[in-house]
């Protein structure tokens, strides 16, 4: 067996490297790649290009130490020839593939025919390099592997932190989260400024990262709170300053204009900026320069802006406190987000997603949701929203209590007694609902759990939704 490593890892990470929970550094220098190749030169020439440019590089002369090095260590990268002595490359990685390793693999060949690059693609090959090639070829494939593999671990993080089911929409049954996502996937790729609207603990800043994250835009995304600096340090926040500037000024630095330059930059409680600074922000948005402090010189930069605020921002202009022509800027693209009492029936999927999670971050079996907890917590007006569900489960969970008695206030009390005094019609909508949570919002499961068919639940939830709207009116 023929191996070398490059800044070894610690063992025993085992399989556990295809598994998402898993922490992945997919920065270069921290990547690890693996390469399998019969022959010495080729092992050779890899391994010496690649070991200054990543974290880890082993080599292996066949699949059967490529395995036992898969199996030992994780990796980000295979490159494997195609034809191997036992086992070929292919066959391999396709056994590989049969364990749920999704590993991004690299094929290379000296001999490739049609039928050859379509055995590789079918078991999912990133991409395919006819030998010889150059090394910036090789390290361009490797890159790319990793941007790919970056892309992928940030959308599965996001999934995880807006919690979402899938791509098609968030936690959540009721109309408003469905329409919500939809707006969402359509406003992404624009590059118009869009503002998010919703009240404290509603999830405006995961809306603005997951708008980020569909944009397709490759820089950073930078969030700012704007009530939490002054107006001079938010100017030198945002735009940067030149050495000098101002007293402590000791050396230039740059502004998260600069930091997000290419990416979306996030103006969490924008109704919070001091007025002399929304003159500022008016500007770069017209202009798209920015000027450091202390200096006279506009730098262009290419931000998306997402703003957000829990005030209403028409009235903060009719009052005086908002300049009307930065709102006008700001409000080209408007998502508002709705309180979660106004969603009641997302509790019961939320529960589900919450309890969940944070069951299997802390190391606990998911326990049981009663359906008495349940009904307290659907009847809860929850004014912290979604983040103080989220913090109700976590605090029972660690309590080890029912949820329904980690709500606390008049609210609570209420909710309490209203549950001894509910109408056929109350009780049939908390059992359907509870079933749906059950379910984890599968309304197909739901409804043969139910007994009943999808439509008619579908019908009753709908309904249920315009009794909800027309109360409001």
């Amino acid at each position: 067996m023929n191996t070398s490593s490059v800044a070894p890892t610690a063992p025993d990470a085992l399989s556990a490297s295809d598994n998402p929970d898993v922490p992945m550094k997919l920065e270069p220098e921290l990547a690890s790649v693996l390469i399998v190749d019969d022959e010495p030169g080729m092992r050779h020439f890899l391994s010496k290009a690649l070991c200054k440019r990543f974290g880890m590089v082993e080599v292996a002369e066949d699949a059967e130490t490529a395995e036992a090095l898969r199996q030992r260590y994780r990796f980000d990268v295979i490159i494997a020839d195609i034809r191997l002595p036992g086992c070929s490359g292919v066959e391999w990685v396709q056994k590989v593939r049969a364990q749920g390793a999704d590993t991004a693999v690299i094929f290379i060949t000296a001999n490739a025919d049609l039928k050859t690059a379509i055995a590789a693609l079918r078991v999912g090959a990133f991409d395919f390099l006819l030998k010889p090639f150059r090394t910036e070829q090789l390290l361009a494939a490797v890159e790319r592997c990793l941007a790919h593999q970056r892309v992928e671990r940030e959308n599965y993080l996001l999934r995880r932190e807006v919690g979402q089911i899938d791509e098609a929409g968030m936690v959540g049954v009721s109309e408003a989260r469905k329409n919500l996502c939809e707006m969402l996937k359509r406003v992404a790729p624009m590059k118009s400024t869009v503002l998010v609207e919703g009240e404290t603990g509603t999830g405006k800043e995961l809306v603005a990262r997951a708008i980020h994250r569909w944009s397709g835009r490759e820089g950073s995304f930078v969030p700012i709170n704007c009530g939490a600096f002054t107006a001079d340090l938010l100017e030198s926040e945002l735009f940067g300053h030149v050495k000098g500037a101002f007293t402590g000024a000791q050396q230039a630095r740059d502004g998260l204009f600069s930091y997000a330059n290419g990416g979306t930059l996030f103006l969490d409680e924008i109704g919070e900026m001091p007025l002399s600074m929304q003159a500022h922000l008016l500007r770069v948005i017209e202009e798209r320069t920015v000027r450091p402090v202390g200096s006279n010189r506009e730098v262009p930069v290419d931000v998306r802006i997402v703003a957000a605020t829990n005030r209403d921002l028409a009235k903060e202009v009719a009052a005086g406190r908002f300049r009307e022509d930065l709102y006008y800027r700001l409000n080209v693209l408007t998502l508002h987000l709705p309180a979660l009492r106004d969603c009641q029936e997302d509790i019961p999927p939320l529960v589900s997603h919450f309890v969940e999670m944070l069951s299997r971050e802390m190391g606990i079996t998911p326990p049981e949701v009663r359906e008495a907890d349940l009904l307290r917590l659907m009847n809860y007006d929850w004014p912290g929203n979604v983040r103080e569900l989220r913090n109700v489960i976590e605090r029972c969970l660690l309590l080890n209590t029912g949820p329904g008695q980690c709500i606390s206030g008049v609210a609570a009390h209420r909710a309490s007694a209203e549950d001894d005094d509910m109408t056929l019609a109350a009780v049939e909508r908390r059992h359907i609902l509870h079933v749906l949570t059950l379910e984890k919002g599968n309304k197909s499961a739901a409804a043969r759990r139910l007994g009943i068919a999808r439509k008619t639940l579908e019908r009753k939830l709908k309904e249920w939704g315009e009794m909800q709207a027309a109360a409001k009116q």
